[in-house]
């Protein structure tokens, strides 16, 4: 947070009159509120507009949030286990609506144990001919309602564990109160130059944040979320800039041939023709070769777009130009997979290729770090192993780094230390990522995309059933199976525990072997709580034909490539995003056989979950099926976001704001030409708050 000027700010959260040490264990705990500051900046999700209350009888038929004052008559719990829930009837001088509780009803039971007067906020669905609200919110009212409640009173996100110890809502709503007491515009420090504000006609920051808790009218509460939206993505796009200027300074090695080994293997052994997509991007990898500066380079396409060719086809590049390369992957398996076809793709060509992993018996690791080193090996391919100190190259020019999100920033860092020079970094992703996420987390790398598949891949088959039809799914898969085909069955992650995670997978085993005995059929199961051994051997039982049917986790989404793998059953596949359904289906497909995935469900679903289906069924786009995904689900859901990403955005919505986020990438460039290190006094503010940030190392040069 930004302490300049600002003690006030700091303070702990225990110190605010109402709050004291336990109350301020729990805000720290549940909310991650330490100091007055962290509440300043813990803004309302919603708000009760008094003039929106709606009566019963006038719920509309295509209801969707409705807030309604009443009075609830009767409550009970219904149901054991994990169907245990509490019903209340709520009523009002015109109706009669039900209120239905999963979670939280032992301290909810309590609070509405001698009924009385509540504000009521939730979805408004029918079922059986009568309307009903599932977890609705709850406001116990006391008193007069239109003096308790202001125009547009703040609502605030909190937990089962807040509210059981009596810090609800309102009370929040109470010490928020406090701290406006304590507060005034001297202790909130405006970070945005005063021409941004002029020119985008901005409210100034203290008046923004006092809206965005305590809005005076709809208009006042429109500008505050604007202003306070704008500083957000503002200074999230400057330091993306920041950080993609910076880089331009860094030198590299430059590739000036295009030399024997790339012409040999593109005459005589490149095992088909390149697409238009891939040959542009081996146009920009090129250009960015010879400039003298280091590439930083993301290259994203679909599952089976051909970015392993092109990367093999710049390997080439850096060793016809005398230098070594090497492309790490994150698992055993993947890595393995690329070892052996690079090595086969290379086996005509004078060019040594290497495997290291942990599993590298150390007489052999020994003979290969000393090739390494005196330069005999020439492509290197691994996992992780790549970035240890023992790790060292004659010449490394060229690193790739495939699924590049499964690596930490830590550990892909390592790898610029392998030369005097950092090498060229190329990361290569099969998760398409949305443009409104590339102009966020990846905004600082160049992008390079392969849109289309090449040609002669037969599109794979999407096909959605419901539970009652998993015989005839099962009979459907037994004759591919007796074809000579394989098959995956994929179960979710759907507990928070993991064992009841390997139960659930457990429970499906079973299941699956009464429909394929063990006599005629060999099933191997992957998992989570496997040893790695044992995940590699079933693996690799499964990938050498051994096994027809692999039932996994989502273990297997990225890296295994069996061509002769037919057919993807993903069992409760409502429970996936569509971008991983998108992934798992991309592990058929690989043959010359016609694919299928197939999309088990149970028979009741949402209207998200029908939608999702219908998307996986019409669309076969990854880049379309991401933008669906972001759109349905949130950029913090999505694989591959960054840990400085759009996930941290407090206000903003990439998917809703992206004009504005546009809008504030033009701003931080126009003001990044002007002032590049901030040396301008109108820049100060902004540029303290940058170095207080944790990216501060992308501002230390300017300190």
């Amino acid at each position: 947070m930004f302490t300049h000027k600002n003690e006030l700010l700091l303070t702990p959260i225990e110190y605010l009159k109402g709050v004291g040490p336990l109350k301020g264990d729990m805000l720290r705990k549940e909310l991650s509120i330490y100091t007055f500051g962290d509440m300043l900046h813990f803004y309302p999700f919603r708000y009760m507009d008094r003039s929106s209350f709606i009566k019963i009888k006038n719920i509309p038929e295509e209801s969707t949030f409705v807030q309604i004052i009443g009075r609830i008559t009767y409550s009970e719990l219904i149901g054991t286990g994990r169907s245990k829930r509490l019903v209340a009837n709520f009523k009002d001088e015109t109706g009669t609506i039900e209120l239905v509780w999963f979670q939280g009803i032992y301290w909810l039971e309590k609070m509405i144990a001698n009924g009385g007067d509540f504000l009521v906020y939730g979805k408004a669905t029918r079922f059986n001919g009568y309307w009903n609200i599932t977890h609705p919110e709850l406001e116990k009212i006391e008193g007069n309602a239109m003096e308790q409640f202001p125009l547009y009173q703040p609502v605030y996100s909190s937990t089962e564990k807040l509210r059981s110890k009596s810090l609800s809502g309102k009370f929040y709503v109470k010490l928020v109160q406090q701290l406006f007491l304590l507060l005034s515009e001297k202790n909130v420090v405006e970070i945005l130059p005063l021409p941004i504000l002029s020119h985008f006609q901005l409210m100034p920051k203290y008046m923004a944040i006092k809206n965005i808790h305590f809005p005076e009218n709809s208009q006042q509460l429109t500008q505050a979320i604007y202003r306070l939206k704008f500083e957000e993505l503002f200074i999230h796009q400057i330091g993306i800039c920041k950080l993609k200027l910076n880089h331009q300074f860094i030198k590299g090695y430059v590739f000036t041939t295009v030399g024997d080994l790339f012409h040999t293997f593109f005459k005589q052994f490149l095992p088909f023709e390149l697409t238009e997509d891939q040959k542009k991007v081996l146009r920009e990898i090129r250009n960015d070769t010879q400039t003298g500066k280091q590439m930083n380079r993301l290259l994203q396409g679909d599952v089976g777009s051909g970015k392993t060719i092109v990367a093999v086809l710049c390997m080439l590049i850096a060793l016809d130009n005398g230098f070594q390369t090497c492309l790490m992957a994150p698992t055993e398996i993947l890595a393995w997979q690329h070892f052996e076809g690079i090595s086969q793709l290379l086996k005509e060509l004078p060019i040594q290729v290497a495997y290291l992993s942990g599993k590298t018996k150390a007489k052999q690791k020994r003979l290969l770090l000393e090739q390494l080193l005196n330069g005999e090996i020439h492509i290197l391919i691994g996992t992780h192993s790549l970035i240890e100190d023992s790790v060292i190259f004659q010449n490394l020019g060229l690193s790739i780094i495939d699924e590049q999100h499964r690596f930490g920033v830590e550990q892909r860092s390592k790898l610029w230390k392998k030369n005097t020079l950092p090498p060229h970094i190329l990361v290569m992703t099969a998760t398409p990522i949305p443009r409104t996420l590339a102009m966020t987390s990846y905004g600082d790398l160049d992008v390079s995309v392969i849109a289309h598949l090449p040609p002669g891949r037969k599109p794979i088959t999407t096909i959605h059933r419901s539970e009652i039809h998993r015989a005839k799914v099962m009979d459907f898969i037994r004759h591919e199976l007796d074809l000579g085909r394989q098959a995956y069955i994929v179960y979710p992650l759907i507990e928070e525990s993991e064992k009841l995670d390997f139960e659930n997978l457990q429970a499906g085993y079973e299941q699956v072997k009464q429909f394929f005995p063990s006599h005629l059929y060999h099933i191997a199961m992957v998992h989570g709580k496997q040893t790695s051994a044992d995940r590699e051997s079933n693996m690799n039982s499964f990938v050498k034909g051994n096994a027809h049917i692999m039932v996994a986790t989502t273990v297997i989404e990225v890296g295994v490539n069996v061509p002769n793998a037919s057919v993807m059953l993903i069992e409760s596949a409502e429970r996936f995003g569509l971008s991983q359904l998108h992934q798992l289906r991309g592990r058929v497909g690989r043959g010359a056989d016609q694919s299928y995935c197939i999309l088990l469900t149970s028979e009741q679903l949402t209207l998200n979950g029908k939608e999702r289906m219908h998307t996986m069924i019409t669309e076969s786009s990854g880049f379309a099926i991401a933008e669906k995904d972001l759109e349905l689900r949130g950029p913090g859901e999505i694989d591959g976001t960054r840990q400085s990403g759009a996930a941290d955005l407090k206000i903003a919505d990439i998917i809703k704001d992206v004009a504005l986020m546009e809008t504030t990438r033009n701003a931080a460039i126009q003001l990044l030409q002007q002032d590049e290190n901030l040396f301008k006094s109108e820049n100060e503010n902004l540029k303290l708050f940058l170095l207080s940030r944790k990216d501060k190392e992308v501002w230390s040069r300017i300190s």
